[in-house]
């Protein structure tokens, strides 16, 4: 055999070199065993525990007034009133500088009720619009003395509580609470008109009343507790017949 052929028989030596195309047809293995490591463990870089800026986090900023909003002082015959506007799936309170009847007598409780809720009837100023707030108060809505036989710290809406939208009459509530509209225990106590049909549907009444198929609609005392401001959906089922 001559050497020509006995060199094309002849296995590759240790040092034969792999063709350039299989060569770049597969990944070096320490570069594959980085990348399987990096997988595993960092390739080699351990974790720290100190934080790394990477920029500030997104976040969603609502139903908060900047801080250089012009914040209402009050003076004079002024008072700060905290009214609930809505916001979001919420009521939250704004301060406004408002003239109020002063005092909190059983005789002050009609004027400020409907002083109260001429501010809840407002659309919201301009910062308050900015920051997510809103009304959900009707403008026709109205506020009347307690009928006879209602107790003192009662107040008749021209339109029974239950009838108002769920926003609404959580925004009354708890703008009414700790007022002079509320009673002793920070309660409000509401009802439609005094000559409202009855809702028993008993055929109960008392004489003329009854003759004139009219008779005092129903109250129910209403909280502004947390359920109510965050879930104001709750609002129709949270007043207590008084």
């Amino acid at each position: 055999m001559s050497r020509s052929a006995r060199r094309k028989q002849s296995p590759p030596g240790p040092l034969a070199r792999t063709p350039a195309g299989a060569r770049r047809g597969r990944p070096a293995p320490l570069i594959l065993l980085c990348v399987l490591a990096a997988m595993a463990t960092g390739c080699g870089i351990r974790a720290t525990s100190v934080p790394v800026d990477a920029g500030a986090a997104p976040s969603r900023v609502g139903c908060v007034l900047p801080d250089d909003h012009e914040s209402p002082q009050a003076g004079g015959a002024r008072s700060l009133v905290r009214v609930y506007l809505v916001c979001g799936s919420r009521v939250s309170p704004v301060e406004r500088e408002v003239r109020m009847p002063q005092g909190r007598s059983s005789a002050q409780r009609l004027p400020v009720a409907r002083k109260l809720l001429e501010e809840l009837k407002r659309q919201p100023r301009t910062t308050e619009g900015a920051a997510g707030f809103t009304t959900a108060v009707p403008d026709d809505l109205t506020v009347e003395p307690a009928a006879d036989g209602d107790p003192d710290e009662a107040l008749r809406l021209n339109r029974p509580p239950d009838e108002l939208p769920s926003f609404a009459l959580a925004q009354l509530v708890c703008t009414y609470a700790d007022t002079a509209a509320a009673d002793a225990d920070d309660g409000v106590v509401l009802g439609g008109p005094a000559g409202s049909p009855s809702d028993d549907g008993d055929g109960d009444g008392d004489g003329d009343e009854k003759a004139a198929g009219k008779t005092k609609a129903p109250l129910k005392r209403y909280e502004c507790g947390a359920a109510l401001r965050t879930r104001p959906e709750a609002a129709e089922t949270s007043g207590t017949e008084v």
